[in-house]
């Protein structure tokens, strides 16, 4: 079988009077599968050790979306913070260092690319409303509605992955982007200049944008396209024999 496996991160929701869920919304397996990639969950809680154990069985990782990072992690506890998980920010901390030291391809979204941002050394605006007032980037239930645009950088990589240069997205966030840490170029901005997406200088793959492509990749070819390029960086990565779980 030439499909790669592509570990996804999972959340954690809470039920009353019941063990909690430690799952993944479907839209990021379904978007992996079109694209022509197998899925596999990494779930937590699980000891940073287990992190390599992960990573062999795997070609390619998706960072999904998620709650806030906790305070510990972005220096700044100043603000409203949403659904901070301890034991997931830990796993999620290490599995981010693994893959960039390990030139493992990925794409992280919305939650991961600020994780992304601070893993390297950047910062995060704790709650856009108040610390960058621009356009609305919280459109709340309304998960497949396009609410802004966004300007992607010409010579980008995500240029030529999208095939343009303008695009309409969803937006699902109340912390974005500050400081940004060494090693990241920006991919794409906002109307207002936040930005929506970087990309990791010198990986084979490392792509993170701030909106929500999966949940438009049904009926968005370029959104799709995002995914069947992270596939095919899986696939290139096994056949370099990069990978100790091919």
């Amino acid at each position: 079988m030439d499909a790669p496996v592509i570990g996804i991160t999972t959340g954690y929701w809470p039920r009353e009077g019941k063990p909690g869920l430690v799952a993944v919304p479907e839209s990021y397996i379904q978007a992996v599968m079109r694209a022509g990639g197998i899925p596999l969950l990494f779930p937590f809680p699980a000891p940073v050790e287990a992190v390599p154990l992960y990573l062999q069985q795997v070609q390619g990782v998706l960072f999904i979306g998620g709650g806030d990072i906790g305070p510990e992690y972005t220096h700044n506890p100043q603000g409203p913070l949403r659904e901070v998980q301890p034991d997931r920010d830990r796993f999620e901390f290490a599995l981010m260092h693994q893959v960039l030291e390990r030139g493992v391809p990925f794409l992280a979204i919305c939650r991961g690319i600020q994780l992304l941002n601070v893993a390297l050394g950047g910062s995060l605006y704790v709650h856009l409303p108040r610390d960058y007032p621009g356009v609305n980037h919280d459109q709340g239930p309304r998960r497949y509605e396009r609410v802004h645009e966004v300007q992607v950088a010409p010579e980008s990589r995500l240029a030529r992955i999208l095939g343009g240069t303008r695009f309409r997205v969803n937006s699902i966030h109340h912390q974005g982007l500050n400081r940004l840490a060494p090693g990241l170029r920006v991919a794409a901005r906002a109307e207002d200049g936040l930005v929506e997406a970087v990309e990791v200088e010198g990986h084979p793959f490392g792509i993170g944008v701030q909106w929500h492509p999966e949940l438009l990749a049904p009926q968005d070819p370029a959104m799709a396209r995002l995914f069947s390029a992270l596939v095919e960086a899986a696939r290139q990565y096994r056949r370099e024999g990069r990978s100790t779980g091919a």
